[in-house]
């Protein structure tokens, strides 16, 4: 680990990071192995925020709006970082679909998913705290399933992998098996598209 715990490397520069510190306010270890992966060191700072949608609102508006109420409850006064947070949530048919409470749940939300092509929105923001700026954005990708069989969709349900996450589901998890197309950004199904997380740093940092 980096002294100060700042990021540093290629996938910092790429990103617009520098040398900030970044602070990641979610407890997912999807969102944190992506930037892992990219080489970076951050804080996980995951915040305590009540995911439950306002009547009428869009998939779209509600994991936007999520996400900055996290990014809001990590923050913390005084502080030069830049914290950044996701919401993700799979929509179909007019269903907004969150994390199954149990395998119960994720098996109806699977059968619901089985072949279709459905929705997945993440909402992402990102506060600096040196510019005093928050900005947002979502980022939508189509996933397509097979056909399931009721025997494939217990399996999937009570295999462990469904309950934290949006649509009971994870796609670089057994459910991979299940997918048979993706329209857009992939990073955005596992739970963090980087595209936009991109796109959002250089607009919080900008002078």
């Amino acid at each position: 680990m980096l002294p100060g715990n700042e990021t540093s490397g290629v996938g910092a520069r790429l990103l617009g990071l520098g040398t900030r510190k970044l602070v990641l306010a979610s407890a997912s270890p999807r969102r944190a192995a992506l930037l892992r992966e990219l080489g970076l060191v951050f804080d996980v700072r995951p915040a305590a925020v009540e995911e439950t949608l306002d009547a009428g609102e869009t998939p779209e508006a509600a994991a936007e709006r999520l996400a900055a109420a996290k990014v809001r409850a990590a923050a913390r006064a005084g502080e030069e970082a830049l914290v950044v947070g996701a919401d993700t949530l799979v929509a179909v048919d007019g269903l907004i679909l969150g994390k199954p409470r149990d395998p119960a749940e994720a098996a109806r939300m699977l059968t619901s998913l089985s072949g279709r092509t459905h929705r997945v929105v993440t909402g992402v923001a990102v506060r600096s705290g040196r510019e005093g700026r928050e900005v947002s954005g979502r980022e939508i990708t189509r996933v397509t399933f097979r056909s399931l069989h009721p025997a494939e969709i217990d399996l999937l349900a009570r295999s462990g992998e469904s309950l934290d996450k949006a649509g009971g589901y994870g796609i670089q998890g057994l459910a991979a098996l299940a997918v048979t197309r993706i329209e857009g950004d992939y990073s955005n199904v596992v739970g963090l598209p980087l595209g936009l997380l991109r796109r959002l740093i250089l607009e919080a940092t900008e002078a």
